[in-house]
């Protein structure tokens, strides 16, 4: 009889077993992977990187002139360069929103991120997926007397791009973003769109040290530039290296964009890496948290 009873109890609480141990394991939660790269940009491109909510991003961005300019100490004293100064700020963990001036032509633009998918650690979801998009505004002087600008919407742009990113272990990142620019106007020989694809990655050579390369290449055809013959159909080659803190991320680098506003580069570069056309270049972020 007493066996009887220890088999009884034994199947009551079967069940109970049961049940305890599925709902620990629907309770689990799925990891998000560690971030692919330490930036939200990588040289001239985006990553897919996106802060936590409420955190202040300030970047510096600046690129000498061409290395081969006569007599400009391998481009530092440089006519020729250019310089941006951004704020973006997380709104939501996965919305940054930003603003930044440029030198070059005075450009204005006003920027979205938005993080689609995420990258787990288990591999279930085996990369990241992002989208970025600018609207930039051409501060330039014009008016309907110098034929610069007619009217107000001549002087937008905009940007759009999905970065594919993916970590593949602790030093190896990589990320492939295609995109699509447009200038609402453009000179007669021009092509107001342009399609391109960037490849860009990171590996880290120390804790806080990685060296980093980004390589856009145009897909959309443009003709040569009427006046002087150079042609905007260069690929964008850039390497550098990166060293960051949790706070803070500087890139030095060569490259042959000086733009730094992602239309201004894809669009109308026109120097060639292999024909005197390098430039240093540098970027310096830093994050606040509120």
């Amino acid at each position: 009889m007493k066996n009887y009873k220890i088999l009884l109890l034994a199947f009551l609480i079967a069940p109970l077993i049961t049940f305890s141990q599925e709902k620990v394991k629907d309770s689990v939660v799925e990891k998000p992977e560690r971030p692919a790269f330490e930036s939200s940009t990588l040289i001239d491109n985006q990553t897919n990187v996106l802060f936590n909510k409420n955190t202040l991003e300030v970047m510096m961005q600046h690129r000498f002139g061409l290395i081969d300019e006569e007599n400009s100490l391998l481009g530092i004293y440089g006519a020729n360069s250019n310089i941006r100064i951004a704020l973006s700020y997380a709104i939501l963990d996965w919305v940054t929103v930003g603003y930044g001036i440029t030198k070059k032509n005075r450009l204005s633009d006003f920027s979205l991120k938005i993080g689609l998918l995420q990258q787990t650690r288990s591999g279930s979801t085996p990369i990241s997926l992002t989208y970025f998009g600018n609207a930039g505004i051409d501060g330039r002087s014009g008016s309907s007397n110098d034929g610069l600008f007619v009217t107000k919407q001549d002087r937008y742009s905009y940007f759009h791009q999905l970065i594919i990113a993916k970590r593949f272990n602790s030093n190896l990142s990589l990320q492939l973003a295609p995109s699509f620019s447009h200038y609402n106007t453009v000179d007669y020989s021009m092509e107001n769109d342009r399609f391109s694809i960037a490849l860009g990655g990171r590996y880290k050579i120390s804790p806080q040290t990685a060296i980093i390369f980004d390589y856009s290449q145009p897909i959309t055809q443009l003709n040569d530039d009427p006046t002087t013959g150079l042609s905007y159909n260069n690929p964008g080659i850039s390497l550098g290296a990166e060293f960051a803190t949790s706070a803070h991320a500087f890139h030095i680098f060569v490259t042959n964009y000086s733009g730094i506003v992602p239309q201004q580069n894809y669009m109308k570069n026109t120097n060639d890496f292999f024909n005197k056309g390098i430039l240093i270049g540098f970027n310096i972020t830093r994050n606040y948290n509120f």
